[in-house]
């Protein structure tokens, strides 16, 4: 047995139960109560990897904030201190809940968090009391999900969702409260107060580096945002101060009073800061509104005094019009000394330069967000070196193609850039518009960089000179070995050419030969297998059909036989119908077999002779005429008319219903034209019914129509009848005129007129 010093063996049990906790947890088991951590500094003192492995948690608190944005994620804190709980997607408990909450350890985006919690309400309980913080511990954040309390000058109110965001100064730090406002209150009237906060701090970070940005108070009750002292006096109603005195001293100054300042406008930067100018100087003015000014424009502003970077500025600042006469700023001459003694910080000035190097850039503006073309002149007067920065050339396009080495004037604001010596390190001129910068010179064309193109272009000329003469004589030399050759070779491709020139002609008249008797061979094999199609689906569409009915009747007087035999050789007579007609459509399919030259008729009678063959035995009225001059078509073109009238008399009997039908049959130069009226029910053509139900006659008749290259036409109106017209060019090649088309009926009765025998 191993004896262990005390302190050793409590920090082996501790791995040894951290490693059961885990275990039961990626197990799905919910924390054990035993040995789960149970306030929150213990969880918070957790090092970065102990965090991540996820150690079981029993808390009891107090929530402190939960806002509706968060979607159920909630800040808890019990008498130890305050912790974030992700419960994301979750039912979301209301500030001042007793909760009790079991969930797992988790390393969060900037400190440790509950993960996957279970909570229980227990009841209600105060908030627990705030802790007075200094601006320093918040923003350090060690204060992060703790109820604090702190104290500050509010520089700006907006509203958001029925919610206030005021933005803080306090101990020169700037921080955002969140709260809900006391009834009756302007938020605009809070402006320049001082109040107290009382909340739950919450951080805000960079998620990829977990590293602290700032930090927000939330507000969970109206009672915890008190003012302390509001801004009794209407700044705009305050002495107006001159520019150059902001930063001056004041016995009677209080620290968080804004101040009234009146000057003409000389440059504005849309949502970043405007820059005012009176007798004494200028003045930087930072202001987020949206309102826009141009230059010239007399504006009165109140805002708060603040030295930024070691120079004045006015923060926060709200401006406005005065309403007198526009007065355009004119500025004041000034030197590279003058500006180094720190003279014209955000003065209105003049200054001349030599361009050394010009840059044209897109940026974003800071209110719209919209990117925006900006000109950067870098200039050069005495020893010094500044840039000139314009935005929106506006017009002007001697901006962007302003030559290097100009001898240029610029006027406009001038901003320096100090030490903390005070002493002037640097400065640019911003510039209003583009008519502020005025080219005094243009440089001569003589410079060293022009000089120096110069002599490389020659260098180079002199060098492709050299170059080319050299390859030329050795092209020269080498040519005079390749004419040589290329004599011998052309002789040599003569014999050859007049070689190949005999077998080509020897070969061509073999293929001709063979393509002549392929494309016979291929027309014969299209004409049978469009016969053989034909015959196919015709025997489909007649006999099968008629035996399929004869089968049927047959069947039913089987069964009926042995109990009424009456109606038994009623289905006989009918299946003997059947019969005789089956042995009709036979005899028709034989005869259509024949050909018109063995019939002895031309296209006009064969026409007639199909309908009295058709109509036979009906009531219907059959009437052809004959326009033009009737003559002996292809036989393929004479064959196809007649199928396809006899097709269209066919569903006229079946279906149509009419009792007179007028054949027409046109003559013209170039085609024939036949169409086929009658006086039926009629039907509309995009309800018929097609192949997929079994019936081919409209399919069968179009495509014969487009085989032959001609155009088939079907109008049909209910209770009108129903006109079939086919037209057929008669100045097509031969070959193209095959007689192999699917023979194939149209079909629009319904399927009991299909199966009865007597339809």
């Amino acid at each position: 047995m191993v004896n262990l010093p005390a302190s050793q063996l409590v920090r082996v049990m501790g791995r040894v139960l951290m490693i059961a906790l885990l275990a039961a947890v990626r197990s799905g088991a919910a924390p054990p109560s035993a040995g789960a951590l149970t306030n929150a500094a213990d969880i918070l003192s957790l090092s970065t990897a102990q965090a991540s492995l996820g150690i079981g948690v029993r808390l009891n608190g107090v929530v402190t904030a939960a806002e509706p944005e968060w979607n159920g994620q909630f800040y808890v804190q019990d008498n130890t201190g305050g912790i974030f709980v992700n419960n994301l997607g979750g039912a979301r408990p209301a500030p001042g809940d007793r909760v009790e909450i079991y969930g797992i350890t988790a390393l969060g985006p900037f400190a440790p968090i509950i993960s996957k919690p279970r909570w229980e309400k227990l009841g209600t309980a105060p908030l627990p009391p705030a802790k007075r913080v200094s601006a320093e511990q918040l923003m350090a954040g060690v204060e992060a999900c703790q109820r604090v309390e702190i104290s500050g000058i509010v520089r700006s109110v907006q509203v958001e969702n029925s919610r206030g965001v005021l933005d803080l100064a306090t101990g020169g730090y700037r921080v955002h409260v969140l709260t809900r406002f006391p009834p009756g209150i302007d938020p605009q009237s809070l402006v320049a107060a001082r109040v107290r906060a009382r909340g739950t701090a919450v951080t805000r970070y960079n998620a990829s580096l977990r590293q602290l940005i700032t930090v927000s108070i939330y507000v969970p009750d109206v009672a915890d945002f008190i003012v302390e002292k509001a801004e009794t006096v209407n700044p705009f109603n305050q002495p107006v101060i001159a520019l150059n005195s902001v930063a001056q001293y004041h016995r009677n100054d209080f620290p968080g009073e804004r101040v009234h300042v009146k000057g003409i406008v000389t440059c504005q930067r849309p949502g970043e800061d405007l820059f005012l100018k009176d007798e004494t100087g200028g003045l930087e003015i930072e202001t987020r509104q949206p309102e826009t000014f141009t230059p010239g424009d007399v504006v009165e502003v109140v805002g708060f005094p603040k030295v930024e970077n070691f120079l004045p500025v006015l923060q926060d600042a709200f401006a406005r019009k005065t309403g007198e006469p526009n007065v355009k700023p004119v500025p004041q001459n000034a030197s590279i000394r003058g500006i180094e003694s720190g003279l014209h910080q955000a003065d209105f000035i003049t200054l001349q330069g030599k361009v050394i190097d010009r840059i044209i850039r897109r940026v974003r503006l800071q209110m719209t967000k919209q990117p925006m073309p900006e000109t950067v002149l870098v200039l050069q007067s005495s020893n010094a070196v500044f840039t000139a920065q314009i935005d929106a050339p506006d017009g002007k396009p001697e901006l962007t193609s302003l030559l290097i080495g100009s001898s240029v004037e610029v006027s406009g604001v001038c901003l320096t850039k100090t030490d903390n010596q005070g002493k002037v390190v640097s400065f640019q001129i911003l510039i209003p518009t583009a008519q502020d910068v005025r080219v005094m010179q243009k440089p001569s064309w003589l410079t060293p960089r022009h000089l120096l193109i110069y002599v490389v272009v020659v260098l180079s000329i002199l060098i492709l000179i050299s170059s080319w003469a050299v390859m030329i004589s050795k092209k020269n030399s080498a040519l005079n070995v390749l004419i040589g050759e290329r004599e011998k070779a052309q002789i040599e491709l003569q014999q050859a050419n007049d070689q190949l020139e005999e077998r080509v002609r020897a070969r061509t008249e073999q293929l001709e030969f063979q393509v002549t008797a392929r494309k016979e061979s291929e027309l014969q094999f299209k004409a049978v297998l469009g016969e053989r199609t034909r015959l196919a689906q015709e025997l489909h569409d007649t006999v099968e059909q008629t035996l399929t009915g004869i089968a049927l009747q047959l069947d039913i007087a089987a069964k009926l036989y042995a109990q009424n035999p009456t109606d038994a050789l009623n289905h006989l007579e009918l299946a003997r119908k059947l019969m005789f007609r089956s042995q009709m459509e036979v005899r028709q399919s034989v005869w259509d077999l024949r050909c018109l030259v063995q019939e002895q008729f031309d296209l006009s009678s064969a026409l007639l002779e199909r309908a009295r063959q058709v109509t036979s035995g009906t009531s219907i009225h059959v009437d052809l005429k004959i326009k033009g001059q009737a003559r002996a078509l292809p036989e393929v073109v004479e064959e196809n008319i007649l199928r396809i009238g006899h097709e269209a008399l066919t569903n006229v009997i079946k279906h149509a219903r009419a009792t007179s039908v007028n054949i027409h049959l046109e003559f013209e130069p170039q085609q024939v034209v036949l169409r086929i009226q009658d006086n039926g029910h009629g039907f509309v053509p995009q309800n018929a019914v097609g192949p997929r139900e079994g019936h081919f006659g409209l399919l069968g008749m179009s495509e014969r129509i487009k085989r032959l290259g001609g155009q088939f036409n079907l109008v049909s109106v209910p209770d009108k009848g129903t006109t079939v017209q086919v037209a057929i060019q008669l100045d097509q090649p031969q070959e193209t005129l095959l007689p192999g088309i699917v023979d194939q009926q149209y079909s629009h009765e319904e399927t009991r007129e299909d199966t009865h025998p007597d339809s």
